[in-house]
Order: structure tokens, then sequence, then C-alpha cells
């Protein structure tokens, strides 16, 4: 048989392999079409733990065994409106300042001074779309006081999405109503940073042998006499993480307050205890201890992933 040949290494459609601009990610809120409320919500990864759960679903091999998953243990700090967008034909044509905002939220984030008219006097009728700009209560937890903000649509017609803003203004809004036991979820959020790093830990190609000139960990050439350029397609040296990545339909194992005590949630390494709801899901979540990320409803749920059913077991 032919040797098997390696084109290219490192895929282009995560490009340019720069920081990210931010920690908490746009998102494209018109595609997510499940949810009741909200469609997403901030909250922070604490760290992974195996948990031993009792496998519930039908056809599969280990059906009603006790068997082991590593899981992702997610701090949900409760979230309170900023302000509100109202949106006309795709562009933003309003933004009202929530007039009910805690008094030291002045001094943690820049809050204009100009007051935006009242939320009553404004007819929803003349837009065509409304999303809310939340922030996150991180001050209850033992992560930092600074709070993460971002925008996050709303599901259901313009009706319902401004009664859900009328009823949520004064209140605070919790994990529990947004997520629910046995949903799948996106985790959308940063990698873990690497700084500068070598084409082979970047790009994954291959050392070259061990008698080659100029270095085995590099590429043999970076590129033909003519074009007489380096093209952006060589596997070249630079950042490595840091960058905005989004792990797909992931199990939400068990949801709930702290209250219940857990042992699993007590001395979390590099976190310490979770002090507020949480939630907990299957598999990994990208970035370290304490880095913020954006949880929201499944953009794209698979058969195989929705008919998997687990029952967390209390050890």
């Amino acid at each position: 048989m032919p040797t098997k040949k390696s084109p290219r290494k490192g895929s282009l459609q995560f490009w340019p392999r720069k920081r990210a601009r931010k920690f908490l990610p746009r998102v494209n809120w018109k595609a997510i079409n499940s949810g009741e409320t909200l469609k997403g919500f901030i909250c922070y990864k604490a760290g992974m733990v195996s948990l031993a759960v009792r496998d519930k679903t039908p056809n599969s091999m280990t059906k009603d065994k006790i068997i082991y998953l590593p899981c992702t243990i997610l701090e949900c700090p409760p979230m309170k409106i900023l302000s509100i967008r109202l949106y006309k034909e795709g562009r933003v044509a309003k933004d009202l300042l929530n007039s009910n905002l805690d008094k030291e939220l002045k001094r943690k984030i820049k809050i204009p001074k100009k007051q935006s008219e009242p939320i009553e006097e404004v007819d929803i009728k003349n837009f065509d779309d409304v999303r809310v700009i939340c922030y996150s209560q991180v001050k209850k937890t033992n992560i930092k006081k600074t709070p993460d903000i971002s925008e996050i649509g709303l599901a259901g017609s313009l009706e319902e999405k401004w009664g859900f803003i009328k009823e949520h203004l004064k209140k605070e809004i919790s994990v529990l109503e947004i997520f629910k036991k046995g949903q799948l979820v996106d985790l959308r959020g940063l990698t873990k940073g690497k700084g500068f790093s070598g084409p082979v830990k970047r790009f994954g190609i291959k050392l070259k042998q061990h008698k080659s000139e100029k270095g085995r960990r590099r590429p043999g050439s970076l590129g033909p006499w003519h074009p007489a350029r380096v093209t952006f397609r060589t596997p070249m040296a630079g950042q490595l993480g840091m960058f905005t990545r989004i792990i797909y339909n992931s199990k939400i194992i068990d949801i709930g307050k702290a209250e219940e005590k857990k042992e699993i949630l007590k001395n979390i390494t590099h976190f310490g205890n979770i002090k507020t709801e949480y939630i907990i899901v299957s598999g990994s979540a990208q970035g370290p201890a304490k880095r913020q990320l954006l949880v929201t409803h499944a953009l794209r749920p698979t058969k195989s992933q929705l008919k998997k059913d687990f029952e967390l077991v209390e050890r």
C-alpha cells in the first residue's frame, strides 16, 4: 500500500490563532431555538470530578449498572439584568439601562450617567427583537468581585420576552429557572493560555530526524522559491491557547443549590467551596479553574446524547 500523506497540519477553521478579545464570546442567539426563558447563563468552572452514576439509558450495555463518569462542576451565581437592548431590522435601535441596579455596582463597572427613558414608556411593537445584558453576582462566590457581563437572548414571542424582562427587572435570575436535570447544554468560553509555542505543539507537525540540520522541532521547508514569500498556511511558532471554543451537547448530570452540602462541592482544588447554585455536566470544559463560561441551550442536540439517562449515586 502507498504511504499515507499528510498534506497540511492544523485546521484553518480555527484562524487566526491569536488571543480572544474577551472572555465571554458573542453568540448567535437566533440560531438557538430551544429554551423557555433565557437562552444562556454565566457560570464559572470549579473543577473536574469522577462521579458514580446509575446508567438508565435504554438498550445500553451497562443498563441499571453503576458506572463512573468524568464530570465538570460549574458554579452558577444568580444574575441580574443590567440593561435591555432593543433591535429593529437586525440592528441595535435602543439601549435601556435598568434603574434598579446595585449601588456598589458603579464602583465595579462603568455605568452611563445619562438615564434612559423609563421602560413603561417604551412601545415594544415598534421593534423586532429584544435581548438583555446581564451581569453575574460573582461577589457571592470565592472567585472575585468584578461581575462578568454578557448579552443573552430570550425565547418566546416578543410579548413573552417583554413580560419576562418586566418581571425580573428587580429580581435575581437563578440558573434553576433556566436549565433542568438531564438537559443538553453547550459550553462557550476560552481555553487555557499556553503562551508562545513552537510548531510541533501548536500544529502537531512531525519531529524531523535527529541528524537534521537547523533543528528538529520546525518544518522542513517554509515554502517554495516562487512565490518567494512565506504563506500564512505554513506551520510556525506563535500564540497557543486563550482561544474561543465551544463544547457541544454536554449532559446535565445534576443541578441544585450548594445548601444541600454535598461532599463533592467542598474543597475543590484551586477553587474552594461552592457557595451558590451549581451545575454538574458530563465530560470536560475548556479553561482553568475559575474561568468564566457561557452555558447555553444546545444549538444542535444529537439523538445519541439525548437518549442518555444517568442517575447520580449518593456516596
